[in-house]
C-alpha cells in the first residue's frame, strides 16, 4: 500500500526531526477520528492515493476543512512541498464543506486536519511516481509538516 508506506516513512523523517508522530490505521473512520481526538495531537494528516474513472486525471491535491485557518495553512505547506519535489500537476488546496463534500476525517477531528491525495493511481504517469518516488513523497510530506510547524511557532 503506497499511502501506508509513504505515511510510515514520513513519520520516520518527522521523528528524526524531533516531531512526535502516531500512525493510525483502521477500517473505521469513526475509530480513527476518536483516537485522534483523544490524543494530544496538534495536527492530523491523512495520506491517500487518488483515483478517477478518467485515466487522464492526474496531479496532487490536499484537502482542508472549511473554516480551519490552520488546516488550510498545513494543507498549503504540504501541497507546495509535494508539487515542488515531484513536479506533479498542482490541483491545489481544496476545501471540504460539511454536508456538501465534507470528508469525514476532516469534519470529525478537533485539530487542524488535512487529507493529502499524493497522485492518481489510475494515471500511468502518476502511478509511476507513486511506485518509484515513495521516499521523495514521504520527505515532501514531512517537510510540509515542519514548514507548518515553523509558521505556527514563528507566529507565537
Amino acid at each position: 500500500d503506497v499511502a501506508l508506506a509513504v505515511g510510515k516513512s514520513a513519520a520516520s523523517y518527522l521523528n528524526a526531526a524531533g516531531v512526535e508522530t502516531e500512525l493510525l490505521q483502521s477500517d473505521s473512520l469513526y475509530e480513527i477520528c476518536e483516537t485522534a481526538n483523544s490524543s494530544d495531537a496538534d495536527i492530523f494528516v491523512s495520506i491517500h492515493c487518488n483515483a478517477a474513472e478518467a485515466e487522464e486525471a492526474n496531479g496532487t491535491e490536499t484537502w482542508a476543512c472549511t473554516g480551519s485557518y490552520r488546516g488550510s495553512m498545513l494543507a498549503n505547506c504540504i501541497q507546495s512541498q509535494l508539487v515542488d519535489a515531484l513536479g506533479t500537476t498542482d490541483r491545489g488546496v481544496k476545501i471540504a464543506t460539511p454536508g456538501v463534500n465534507g470528508l469525514y476525517v476532516l469534519t470529525n477531528t478537533d485539530m487542524p486536519a488535512v487529507l493529502v491525495e499524493l497522485a492518481f493511481i489510475t494515471n500511468p504517469s502518476d502511478e509511476e511516481i507513486l511506485a518509484s518516488a515513495q521516499d521523495a513523497l514521504a520527505r515532501a510530506v514531512a517537510r510540509g509538516v515542519t514548514d507548518y510547524e515553523q509558521l505556527i511557532l514563528g507566529g507565537k
